[in-house]
């Protein structure tokens, strides 16, 4: 059985028995909901999303193009592989450097 987890994305297909899923366990959603693209995903709970984005310098007038690599949880019911688009959202922090779980995953 998967829950309404209160934001408009595509759910898993498959079902899972994990507490900190978001869809099949108790985990809620709050703050920011960030896409980027999946760069790593050798760990067995987590993958690593960059996501870029365009800053201001003020001193030249123009924008330059930064990146940033969030850590996100991501459980057993999505199946995920290096360069797959991901939307994370912001849960509590569910170990020192994981604050975000993958919520829909594109091709």
């Amino acid at each position: 059985m998967v829950r309404d987890i209160g934001i408009q994305v595509k759910g898993p297909k498959k079902t899972c028995s994990n507490k900190y899923c978001p869809f099949c366990g108790s985990l809620s959603l709050r703050g920011k909901l960030v896409s980027g693209v999946v760069v790593s995903h050798k760990s067995k709970n987590m993958v690593v999303v960059e996501r870029e984005y365009s800053r201001f310098v003020n001193k030249y007038k123009r924008y330059e193009r930064s990146k940033s690599k969030i850590h996100a949880f991501i459980s057993d019911c999505q199946e995920v592989e290096d360069g797959n688009k991901v939307k994370i959202a912001e849960c509590r922090p569910l170990s020192k450097t994981v604050s975000f779980a993958v919520v829909e995953v594109s091709e």
